[in-house]
């Protein structure tokens, strides 16, 4: 089988189920953004693995880029879908939930923003975060016009939180400089 079919050469892509749609569906917009998400986290576990004391937070990345294959499943999947996809569970939420908990409980509060910066391993994961901020958007407005799984936007929702949290997680655990804005 070949890589390339020469089907998206106007422009148009199939969703899953065979809808065949423009590349700018705000459903393409959003699982594509899901995706580019979905690599950026795997860059920042792979970064990760050669911190020590950052180890023991990537299966939690891998962990994620699992549950975002199946955000971007559930997005691409066409109004005519009779496939039986995977979901986003309340169970993933609550273990999102608890691992937001389990990083805050271990930094020091703050009483104004961060800003992106410190360190390279910090910066990407905000990278990573507003990179979620965005898919979430998208899926909005995927859902504003389409059926779209509610536990989905949730899922992202509560993802750009632990993102952050990681963000100020890999900051004190390399005993790098936490930017905050100073306005």
């Amino acid at each position: 089988m070949k890589l390339y079919t020469k089907g998206g050469d106007r422009g148009r892509t199939s969703l899953i189920g065979g809808e065949r749609v423009c590349k700018t569906d705000v459903r393409v917009e959003a699982y594509g953004t899901a995706d580019e998400l979905q690599a950026n986290i795997a860059y920042l576990a792979d970064r990760m693995l050669r911190e020590e004391s950052l180890a023991i937070y990537v299966e939690d990345c891998r962990r994620v880029c699992s549950r975002l294959m199946t955000v971007c499943s559930l997005l691409a999947a066409g109004c005519s879908c009779e496939y039986e996809l995977p979901k986003i569970s309340e169970g993933d939420i609550t273990w999102l939930e608890g691992r937001i908990d389990a990083l805050q409980s271990e930094l020091k509060p703050v009483d104004c923003f961060t800003i992106p910066g410190g360190c390279e391993l910090s910066s990407l994961c905000h990278i990573c975060r507003t990179v979620c901020r965005r898919a979430e958007r998208r899926a909005i407005e995927a859902a504003e016009n389409y059926e779209v799984e509610k536990l989905l936007l949730v899922f992202l929702n509560r993802l750009s939180d632990y993102l952050y949290a990681l963000c100020r997680t890999i900051t004190e655990r390399l005993d790098a400089e936490e930017v905050l804005w100073r306005p």
